[in-house]
């Protein structure tokens, strides 16, 4: 997850100023109350340039969704680190972060809300899918690193690595749905697992 909102900077095109006043508009009336009225409204040219790229709500919503995830993915540290532990402990730091900043709650309320479309659109479920695989298999590669230099111990990497991918959903999912924010909790427990199960070889 960005540090800062990914869309609160001067946007470079046309489409980058409608997918920035999607943005603010979703965050301010959400999903349900989302028209092309309101994001025209925080759009600082014609709404007819809105029509013009996009056939409707859900049409822009989805390259929204597009634009917002690969933004997501480009922000979190995947880059290499001294050891695949720091790499592994550099990601959920950054994802897992206590306290939340608003403009990063902000985000998650917008890419939740999303996500819950994907419920019953497949379209919305494919963006996700793919989203989710970027992670498992950057994290699993990770530990597939750690394996090979010895660092951690063998186990099953895949499993492994969805199942980080899970806890960090739910995790997202909660922290802006309910007043009971596990978070810190989950990655304490979370350090406790991979000091159990991808422990540094002995």
């Amino acid at each position: 997850m960005p540090t800062t909102s990914p869309f609160l900077d001067s946007p470079g095109g046309t489409r980058e100023e409608i997918i920035r006043a999607t943005y603010l508009a979703l965050c301010e009336y959400g999903y349900a109350d989302l028209t092309i009225q309101r994001i025209g409204e925080q759009f600082p040219k014609s709404k007819s340039l809105i029509y013009h790229h996009y056939d409707g709500k859900d049409e822009l919503l989805l390259d929204f969704l597009e634009f917002a995830l690969d933004r997501f993915e480009g922000l979190v540290p995947f880059d290499n680190a001294d050891s695949a532990g720091e790499h592994l402990d550099s990601i959920l730091d950054h994802v897992l972060a206590t306290p939340l900043s608003p403009e990063r709650r902000q985000f998650a309320t917008a890419i939740v809300e999303l996500r819950a479309q994907a419920a019953h659109n497949p379209r919305y479920r494919d963006h996700f899918t793919r989203h989710d695989q970027f992670f498992h298999d950057q994290i699993a590669a990770i530990i597939e690193a750690g394996i090979e230099d010895g660092e951690f111990n063998a186990v099953n990497a895949d499993v492994f690595a969805w199942f980080l991918v899970t806890l960090i959903n739910g995790a997202m999912t909660q922290r802006v749905t309910s007043d009971a924010d596990t978070t810190a909790m989950v990655r304490a427990q979370i350090d406790r697992c991979i000091g159990t199960v991808v422990a540094e070889a002995r």
